[in-house]
């Protein structure tokens, strides 16, 4: 066996090998138990019917590929046979060439003369022509044709330059039907002969070409007094044509008669070609192409009536003097809108104003489609099935809208800086703020920034829903940056104040912080307004984090509020110092006089609209609450006797209602619920009132349920004031009250956790000295 054979059975084997494994490996799987050997009787016939069947589909293919050869020897078999004839015929004709070639030679003498004949035949039957009466001579007609021309006859001119053109026709034609009748082409000679001999006509015909297509560029000028010219120009067009389209259906049908010099002309095409370059003369004319500034928008409406105008001349004088395929109108259409584009795309590109970026997006989107421009019903009908690109593609557009709310941006952010300069220096004034019709304080900032947004976004509505989104989301941003920089002067509004509260610059300070609370209501308003506005349309996504005005009015109002509780416990806190004390006991001073002071702040916020009026009066609320218990829990007044807790309560509960009476004679009963911080001073008055000291750890389990957020402090100051509690009670009082805390919930507002208690220095004694 040699090595060829040995390396040949190498995959054979390797394939046996597999296929021996891969059975082996089916077989284990499948009988690896004793019960599964009943069915190799069915596994083994199976097996050979499958093997019988692979054998007899490949004898099958084998049979039917080796019957397709045969086929295919047969016809090759065929085709030789059939090739042999004209094989033989070709070898004959060719050896009856080469005995024949001696005698053709001979020929060629004959044939020079045959042409030189057939030449002086087709001059001497163009003699008559030239001196006959019915043509003139070639001369006189070059001469009487350019004569017309000049005059502007230009019928008549086309009539005597037809006769010479075909007069030079007929002559090459028969000058090429005779070197065609001896098997070759018109020599270089008689062309040039020919040429050089009708050169006058060539000439003529750029001449009159020439004085056609001065018609066309003057035609708008001339169509309205005498359009006989422009006809004329369309007749003489229309017959190029049709000579033109002879000409060329002759040679398509094999023909071999040649074209004179200068065929065709294509007049028809140079016709449109000319009314395309009017028309962007017309447009440079009309449009002061190189000019821009305030006056854009005027000349856009100028343009509109000067390409009205022209259209207008188009459709009723031009039209009717050309056939109908020409189609006048759609070329008008075409070479216009194709000037309105280039010019509008270079206006695009120039460093535009937000007015003029608004009038060219106007002109663009809304007037050049309207009905009374490009969008007419009859227009639209003479451009049927012709689709023309945008005057200002999409990418041109959003560009230009992206410039037009930039531009908006710029001058939005100015008038806001400006606006915001007059509130800060209205603050100043030495009088209070204007009053609405319904009482409430307000200045000119809202109203300011509400007609500047709307009226933005009502302009560039009338652009599209897209660029009012666009436009509404820049004043949205614009007005979180204005409400930042307003709470920034609130702050500094507030420390001036406090830095010098008497000498402040401002008298009606509290007045104007009330006023703009009143102002960012009305803010609130506008803002929601515009947020409904723009969800009504699709939302386009933001180039970085969405304007959150609402959150920021938020922050300028929780300002306010704060800043006016300020003032509040400023103005209170001369007296809040009498509170609790011998005096006060005794005359009940100066709860009248913090009482007036609550009046006064609370009448001042009936000038704000609700709901910022009601958080105000609850703020106050609490802060008078928490400034009664701070005074009470810094002892400054510890009961000595049952009767002074009496006195003590009694006067607490005086004060509860006096505060009552204030706050619910203004706030009717819109602040009464049960977490109601006045609430707690009758609390505070039973807990100390209690007679028997042993219920006050019941006492202190209800005020934690109530109030989960008092501390062990708390009540041990409470135990002080009492002044009658037993260590051992106290012990117990501070236990249960360790043990019954409860998580706060939800929905309630600690406290006791604004009251600080100063933690209580008690005396003893060191052991490393001796008490003397």
């Amino acid at each position: 066996m040699s090595s060829e054979d040995h390396v040949g059975d190498k995959p054979v084997e390797r394939a046996e090998h597999l296929a021996r494994g891969a059975a082996l490996k089916w077989a284990s799987g499948v009988f690896c138990r004793p019960e599964h050997l009943r069915r190799l009787s069915q596994y083994r016939k199976r097996e050979s019917q499958r093997t019988a069947s692979i054998h007899t589909r490949l004898k099958l293919m084998v049979q039917s590929y080796l019957e397709e050869v045969g086929w295919g020897m047969e016809q090759l078999r065929e085709a030789q046979a059939e090739l042999w004839e004209p094989c033989q015929a070709l070898k004959k004709a060719g050896v009856e060439y080469n005995s024949n070639r001696d005698e053709i030679k001979s020929l060629e003498r004959l044939r020079e003369v045959s042409v030189n004949h057939h030449q002086l035949l087709t001059a001497i039957n163009n003699l008559p022509r030239l001196y006959s009466g019915e043509m003139r001579p070639f001369g006189s007609m070059v001469f009487e044709t350019e004569r017309l021309v000049e005059s502007r006859r230009l019928l008549e001119a086309h009539a005597y330059l037809m006769n010479l053109e075909q007069w030079q026709d007929d002559i090459l034609w028969q000058l090429n039907g005779a070197a065609g009748m001896q098997g070759s082409e018109l020599s270089t000679d008689d062309q040039e002969l020919v040429s050089k001999y009708f050169s006058g006509v060539r000439k003529l015909g750029e001449s009159l070409g020439k004085e056609l297509w001065g018609v066309v560029r003057n035609t708008f000028a001339v169509v309205h007094q005498n359009p006989t010219s422009f006809v004329s120009t369309v007749r003489i067009i229309e017959r190029e044509e049709a000579i033109d389209r002879v000409l060329l259906e002759e040679r398509a049908k094999g023909n071999a008669r040649p074209l004179s010099p200068g065929r065709p002309r294509c007049w028809r095409a140079r016709f449109f070609q000319v009314l395309e370059e009017v028309v962007t003369a017309r447009f440079r004319g009309m449009s002061y192409l190189h000019t821009q500034g305030p006056g854009l928008v005027g000349r856009l409406s100028t343009l509109q009536d000067a390409v009205m105008s022209d259209l207008a001349t188009v459709r009723h004088l031009l039209e009717p003097c050309v056939p109908p395929h020409y189609r006048l109108t759609r070329a008008y259409l075409k070479a216009i809108h194709y000037c309105l584009h280039a010019h509008l795309t270079q206006v695009s590109s120039w460093d535009l104003e937000s007015g003029e970026i608004f009038a060219v997006l106007n002109w663009v989107l809304h007037v050049y489609n309207s009905s009374e421009m490009m969008g007419h019903p009859e227009l639209l009908y003479d451009m049927k099935g012709e689709e023309l690109e945008p005057l200002i593609s999409p990418e041109g557009l959003e560009q230009l809208q992206t410039k037009y709310v930039s531009s908006v941006r710029k001058s939005v952010s100015e008038w806001m800086h400006k606006a915001l300069q007059v509130e800060l220096q209205d603050w100043q004034r030495d009088q209070e703020p204007e009053t609405n019709h319904e009482g409430f304080y307000q200045t000119s900032l809202p109203t300011i920034i509400t007609q500047m947004l709307e009226e933005n976004a009502r302009v560039a509505l009338m652009i599209g829903k897209s660029l009012r989104n666009q436009i509404i989301q820049m004043g949205l941003c614009e007005m979180e940056n204005l409400l930042n920089r307003f709470r920034e002067a609130l702050v500094g509004f507030g420390k001036e104040r406090c830095s010098d509260p008497i000498n402040s610059k401002s008298k009606f300070y509290l007045h104007y912080l009330l006023a703009s609370i009143s102002n960012c209501i009305i803010l609130k308003k506008s803002t929601e307004n515009l947020q409904q506005q723009q969800s009504s349309c699709e939302t386009e996504p933001f180039s970085r984090a969405p304007p959150n005005p609402l959150a920021a009015l938020d922050r300028v109002v929780q300002r306010a509020c704060r800043l006016s509780m300020d003032q509040l416990l400023l103005d209170l806190k001369p007296f809040l110092t009498g509170l609790l004390t011998r005096p006060w006991l005794i005359q009940g001073e100066p709860t009248p006089k913090l009482c007036q002071i609550l009046e006064y702040h609370l009448d001042l916020y009936s000038h704000v609209q609700l709901p910022c009026r009601q958080r105000l009066q609850e703020e106050a609320q609490w802060l008078t609450v928490v400034e009664y218990v701070k005074a009470l829990m810094q002892k400054r007044l510890v009961c000595r006797s049952a009767e002074e807790r009496r006195k003590l309560t009694q006067q607490m509960v005086k004060d509860d209602q006096q505060f009552q009476e204030i706050f619910h004679g203004v706030a009717g009963d819109g602040l009464q619920s049960e977490m109601e911080p006045l609430t707690l001073l009758p609390v505070l008055a039973d807990f100390i009132k209690l007679q028997d000291p042993s219920m006050l750890p019941l006492e202190v389990s209800e005020l934690a349920t109530k109030y989960p957020d008092v501390g062990e402090e708390h009540v041990s100051v409470l135990l002080d004031i009492r002044g009658d509690v037993s260590r051992d009670t106290r012990v117990s009082v501070l236990e249960l009250l360790q043990q019954s805390t409860t998580p706060l919930q939800a929905a309630y507002r600690p406290i006791f956790t604004d009251i600080q208690v100063s933690p209580s220095t008690m005396a003893f004694c060191l052991p490393t000295a001796k008490c003397t």
